[in-house]
């Protein structure tokens, strides 16, 4: 080959070793390095700043148990960090790469590295025997050839087998032969041989390397001289070629060789066996039946660890000595897609962040199928529906990454199946299963069950008396679902509200922290704060409205003129009174409210006929009979006012009634309360026009309600709850508005009625009306509800 073939080869090789260099990054190193080899500078030649190395989370991810490689985050140096045995990787590949993969987050970056293992000389030739047996006759014709094993060099390149040498000696020299795939030689007979002079030659065989130094190995060769048989076998070709399948079965016949032989008899008879040639692989897998020539299976053939088999067969005659003819079968095996492709996942995460953005990374997958062609191209995909996808990076590498929202409240697993198949006829496929935990973040605030809470609170209740307990529910996981309650500063009534109740931080209970009037405060609006722990927390408030219920603490208070403790009041009738006299009126209040504020009034008489009677709710004292000449002048009466709360409480004042023969000559009766006398004062006028400015607009209210009462069409007044008073058979009074409902009570008996109001602010739906009929008893009903209308 001339200078210009051999400069046009250098051109193209440097060619593309240029274009892949523009596509990848590649390193070379030598095999058997020490450990913390620097290979290069892979943060420089990746263009990423060493101080970006640590905050991207810069690595070298390794697929199998051992990581070859690694980086120095401090330095972007690349290093070796485990031995490297090219033999190991490559066996006798001429170039041996390993891909290394490296990846780097914000963003996520993968890339693919190449670093070519260059041989060393660390391996020397060797013969699979370390001698070998030759019988040659004696009448072996000058430059005749006899085939020799082959050595073996796990090396390659200039480290490989180069050249054979032989002993000195007169009858033979070796013929060196460097083809593919192996440097061969055979031995050449120089000289006759004389077996009556020299019946055995001790020759040695060395066989050496290229390495530098070139390291050796020695076969030593022993031929023995034998007596003539002066033809040996001929093969019909001297080079035979065969194509099979892969996983044919054992026993199966691929080819017949034939050799024939010019001798006769037992010389012609022809013995057929295979030439060692040094490979452990090849040597078990065909064997040839000495009788026929047929090879035949004998292993398990695969294409992807022997994709071609070279055998060496030796026909050798039954002559004394025996002859021997040498021929190669080349045998090509055919690949059948008999391997399914491999999945490698490497998890990138323990967990997944259910905030995490679409395209963050979740795990690495590599596939790959031993079978070639057609056979081996791969195609992956993620089986189902799930907010994940597989995006490509390179030949055969993916990353599994986010491709939608995730929320641990709804799914807070993922089981993805990740599905490769190739396009062999008929397909081959695997599953690889990966599961994916989503970690919770505080993205739920707490919950109440209703945005409004009511509580009731008996008035005069203990300090610590039990309110109500709020409860709130997070949907979080963890920390984030950690909940603690607050009450919300306010005042009430200018008093802050933390000084009435208190709220347990942990299970939500309320109490009070001091006692409550119902006639100072019937209502206490506030509102709790439920909070996680979660960073930053969250929150949510709910109103709570306490309403104080009342008690029956306040007795009756008696109305003037009858009102001063320890006196006995008189008053005067005439004789000829009728039946139903008026004698006298007793009033009294109540601070309580509803039915411990509705009061009944009764006579108490120790002694004498019983000529009185008294209205048990007007308070009205009246004759029930016509005087006798029997009664008494004075009748002394013990008048009592009894509320209807539980217990019940009341109060006493006394009357002295006394008859008289005739009432306008008597004094009134009734109690002259002196007066101070002084000028008309300013506060006064006030007064006045303060009462005269309340009845006017008192008066025009009642008009415009009575005009709008008269004029209004259906449905013009239907938005509005409109108040009713109800008029009970007995003279009684029931007012009831959207808020509050008032009994209003009066007698017709008598033109000195009096009207009395008892407000209910917040009566129960189910609460009772009472009502007063003609004699003064009392009768419950049901009311309708607060928001419904009397009819």
């Amino acid at each position: 080959m001339d200078i210009s073939v051999w400069l046009a080869v250098w051109i193209i090789f440097y060619v593309c070793l240029w274009k892949t260099s523009l596509s990848q990054i590649v390193y070379s190193v030598n095999e058997e390095v020490t450990k913390g080899t620097v290979v290069g500078n892979i943060a420089k030649d990746l263009k990423i700043g060493i101080n970006d190395l640590e905050s991207r989370a810069f690595q070298i991810v390794s697929a199998s148990n051992k990581k070859y490689f690694d980086v120095n985050l401090k330095t972007g140096a690349l290093f070796v960090n485990e031995r490297i045995d090219r033999e190991e990787f490559c066996e006798r590949s001429q170039r041996c790469v390993v891909n290394v993969e490296a990846l780097a987050q914000n963003p996520h970056s993968l890339y693919r590295i190449e670093v070519s293992i260059l041989d060393v000389n660390d391996h020397a030739p060797h013969f699979r025997h370390s001698s070998l047996v030759i019988n040659i006759t004696e009448d072996a014709s000058k430059g005749d050839r006899f085939h020799l094993p082959v050595a073996d060099d796990a090396d390659v390149g200039s480290n490989s087998l180069k050249d054979y040498r032989l002993s000195t000696n007169e009858y033979f020299t070796v013929d060196v032969h460097s083809g593919d795939p192996r440097v061969s030689a055979e031995l050449v007979l120089q000289k006759i041989l004389n077996r009556e002079k020299q019946s055995v030659v001790n020759i040695v065989l060395t066989a050496q390397d290229g390495g530098k130094p070139p390291k050796s190995g020695t076969l030593h060769i022993i031929i023995n001289v034998m007596d003539v048989n002066d033809n040996k076998p001929v093969f019909s070709k001297s080079l035979y070629k065969v194509k099979i399948k892969e996983n044919v079965s054992i026993g199966t016949k691929i080819m017949s060789l034939s050799a024939t032989d010019l001798d006769e008899g037992t010389n012609s008879e022809i013995m057929y066996l295979f030439i060692e040639h040094g490979n452990d692989k090849t040597d078990d897998l065909l064997t040839v039946i000495p009788e026929t020539g047929d090879i035949v299976v004998k292993g398990q053939i695969d294409y992807e660890e022997t994709p071609a088999i070279e055998l060496r067969v030796q026909a050798q005659d039954k002559g004394s000595p025996p002859k021997s003819a040498q021929c190669k079968v080349l045998v090509e095996v055919l690949d059948e897609n008999d391997n399914a492709p491999e999945i490698i996942v490497t998890p990138l995460l323990d967990r997944v962040k259910e905030d995490a953005k679409r395209g963050a990374a979740v795990a690495l997958v590599k596939v790959s199928d031993r079978d070639g062609g057609q056979n081996g191209i791969v195609h992956c995909s993620v089986k189902g529906s799930f907010p994940f996808k597989l995006e490509s990076s390179y030949s055969n590498h993916y990353s599994l990454v986010v491709d939608g929202p995730l929320d641990r409240e709804s799914i807070s697993e993922y089981i993805i199946t990740i599905s490769a198949s190739d396009e062999g006829t008929p397909p081959l496929s695997s599953d690889s299963v990966l599961t994916v935990q989503v970690s919770d973040v505080n993205d739920n605030a707490p919950l109440f069950t209703a945005p409004i809470t009511v509580a009731y609170l008996k008035e005069n209740g203990q300090v610590g008396s039990h309110v109500t307990k709020m409860v709130a529910n997070d949907p979080d996981d963890g920390v984030n679902a950690e909940l603690s309650y607050s009450i919300v500063e306010t005042t009430n009534m200018d008093i802050p509200i933390s000084t009435m109740f208190h709220i347990n931080s942990i299970n939500g209970e309320i109490v009070t922290l001091q006692s409550f009037n119902y006639e100072t405060a019937k209502r206490f609006e506030f509102q709790v704060q439920a909070t996680d722990s979660g960073i930053p927390p969250l929150s949510a408030n709910v109103t709570v409205n306490v309403f104080i219920l009342d008690e029956n603490d306040n007795s009756p208070v008696i109305l003037p003129p009858y009102s001063e403790p320890g006196s006995v009041n008189t008053e005067n009738i005439p004789y000829s009174a009728e039946v139903g006299y008026f004698v006298a009126k007793i009033r009294a209040v109540d601070a309580d409210s509803g039915y411990n504020a509705l009061l009944s009034y009764h006579i108490t008489e120790p002694k004498g006929t019983n000529l009185f009677r008294i209205g048990t709710s007007t308070g009205e004292i009246r004759t029930k009979r016509r005087m006798s000449d029997n009664d008494l002048k004075t009748h002394p009466l013990v008048l009592t006012v009894t509320d209807h709360g539980e217990p019940s409480l009341s109060a006493t004042v006394s009357m002295d009634v006394v008859v008289t023969e005739r009432l306008d000559t008597v004094q009134p009766s009734l109690r002259h309360v002196p007066v101070k006398e002084e000028g008309f004062s300013d506060l006064n006028l006030y007064l006045l026009i303060a009462i005269v400015s309340v009845s006017v607009i008192f008066l025009l209210s009642l008009i415009g309600l009575i005009a709008a009462k008269c004029y209004r069409t259906d449905g013009s007044f239907s938005g509005y709850s409109a108040p009713v008073v109800t008029t009970h058979p007995d003279g009684s009074w029931s007012y009831s508005k959207s808020t509050q409902q008032y009994d209003v009570c009066f007698s017709s008996d008598t033109l000195k009625s009096d009207v009395v109001v008892f407000p209910s602010p917040f009566p129960p739906a189910d609460a009772e009306l009472i009502s007063i009929n003609e004699g003064d008893t009392f009768t419950r009903t049901q009311t309708l509800p607060s928001t419904g209308q009397v009819r």
